[in-house]
């Protein structure tokens, strides 16, 4: 890749900010033909915890001034993974110091900050990716594969969905995500991974109609000792329906209080010829159906993923043993590392994000004006 070393700096050490390290970590590993990682520093609340968190995640040094990482010289590349509020000013300070930018999704709160971010990676020439890792799984690289190839014939209708339980219970408390400075809740918290597949699937986005609501109107406020409550100020449940670019039309249901389920993306794409089902809670398999043969013998059959599916083949040599989350983040490393090298890659960079941006704001005004908006403006 040409270079010797890749200095890295982490900002977060959440369950993202450990998914980050454990990927920079595997990297090398996994994929061989990537530069040496230096861990060199990370930051946190508070100088224990990031003490803490260096110690058991291999970094060199740990700071509590975030900035102070991004002045690093010793640091090419910064991994974001704190809260979406604060995203806009250290990706933006990062890429105005010559750092690339590793920022989970969303972008930021406000469109306007969104914009900022991908005028500042475009004025830097850095490398900025966010960190949409679906889109990294073997199982939805063969999909894209198979639409290229016409397997299930002109695609005239899909559908999506996305369902965690983390905030099914009411009296769970507070959350940041309740809080309206995080954003709009459901839709760019968690409408945005299934938007990043529409888009590597599918492509843009060019229409939006939605509906969303607060299945719980307050929650115990966190620390309060006399069990008070506070007003939830974002959604956690959306509906939309969406007309594609290209014109295909679908849907999208989103729901952060859906009991039962843990990390729900299900795809149903529906062509001509064909279908294709996808969940990823089974996310090493996928199912297919293609209308030929005799109509009584027809059925979906399950392609598990395997070797013949690359990336995996890097992970394991013998089909069905299976990848995981976590997994799909060393991918997207890989990805990054070679669109830094100059290499083509398959991810989400900053001025393709902020079109995911830009649908998520029209979804907003769909719902606060009760009709169809074009995503466009």
């Amino acid at each position: 890749m040409g270079r010797s070393s890749i200095g890295v700096g982490l900002i977060g050490t959440g369950f993202m900010g450990k998914s980050h390290a454990l990927a920079w970590h595997g990297v090398r590993p996994v994929f061989g033909d990537v530069p040496e990682i230096r861990l060199q520093a990370l930051c946190e609340i508070n100088q224990a915890l990031a003490d803490e968190r260096a110690s058991e995640f291999g970094f060199r040094r740990a700071t509590d001034s975030w900035a102070t990482l991004i002045d690093d010289p010793a640091i090419d590349v910064i991994s974001i993974t704190a809260p979406n509020a604060f995203h806009a000013r250290m990706a933006i300070a990062a890429l105005q110091a010559g750092k690339h930018v590793w920022c989970e999704k969303p972008m930021a709160p406000t469109f306007a900050e969104a914009e900022a971010m991908s005028d500042a990676a475009r004025a830097s020439g850095r490398t900025a990716i966010l960190g949409y890792n679906y889109i990294q799984n073997p199982a939805i690289t063969h999909i894209r594969k198979l639409l290229d190839e016409g397997a299930i014939g002109q695609v005239n209708h899909v559908r999506f969905e996305m369902d965690e339980d983390f905030m099914a219970d009411p009296d769970a408390p507070f959350h940041w995500r309740n809080d309206r400075a995080s954003g709009y809740g459901v839709i760019d918290d968690f409408a945005v991974h299934p938007l990043s597949i529409i888009r590597t699937l599918f492509g843009e986005v060019s229409q939006v109609m939605v509906d969303m609501i607060k299945p719980y109107p307050d929650r115990p406020a966190a620390h309060d000792q006399d069990g008070g409550r506070r007003p939830v100020q974002t959604h956690d449940v959306a509906t939309a329906l969406v007309r594609l670019a290209n014109g295909v039309s679908g849907s999208l249901n989103v729901s952060r209080t859906a009991w039962g389920r843990k990390s729900r993306i299900a795809i149903q794409i529906f062509g001509a010829r064909g279908s294709i089902l996808f969940d990823q809670e089974r996310m090493n398999e996928l199912q297919l159906f293609t209308a030929e043969g005799r109509e009584s013998e027809r059925g979906f059959r399950t392609i598990l993923t395997a070797p013949v599916h690359p990336p995996y083949d890097r992970f394991v040599p013998a089909p069905g043993h299976q990848l995981g989350f976590n997994d799909l983040k060393i991918i997207e490393c890989r990805q990054l590392l070679g669109l830094i090298a100059g290499e083509e890659a398959r991810v989400i960079s900053f001025t393709q994000g902020l079109e995911i941006e830009r649908t998520v704001h029209a979804m907003a005004r769909s719902f606060d004006n009760g009709e169809w908006v074009s995503v466009s403006g």
